[in-house]
């Protein structure tokens, strides 16, 4: 490897890793599989997807790569109004859609 690193290493840290990743899953499918859970876990379950998806989408709006790493105000207008759109109308589809035309109107116009 070029910066020092031992194929060995690399090899050993995705295999521990890759053991790591499994063994978290297999807690709560396997161990946690045939039970049911209390209302309150899968109350709380329930807000994952909306808590993950925002996770991965905020550093590509605030440090987009295509910049640089530098907050652009197409990107961040484009966030804004999809969450309004979204919000407003509830509707996925039309919020995806306003984001996506103020994204690439302002992009055109600056």
């Amino acid at each position: 490897m070029t910066n020092g690193t031992s194929d060995a290493t690399v090899w050993l840290v995705i295999v521990v890793l890759g053991i790591g990743t499994f063994l978290i899953r297999w807690s709560f499918l396997g161990a946690l599989g045939n039970r049911d859970l209390p209302s309150w876990v899968l109350r709380m379950l329930r807000y994952t997807p909306v808590a993950v998806l925002p996770a991965l989408v905020a550093p590509l709006v605030v440090w987009p790569a295509a910049t640089g790493g530098q907050p652009d105000p197409a990107r961040m207008a484009a966030a804004m109004a999809t969450v309004a759109v979204g919000l407003l109308t509830k509707n996925v589809i039309l919020a995806i859609l306003a984001g996506a035309i103020t994204l690439f109107g302002l992009l055109y116009m600056l």
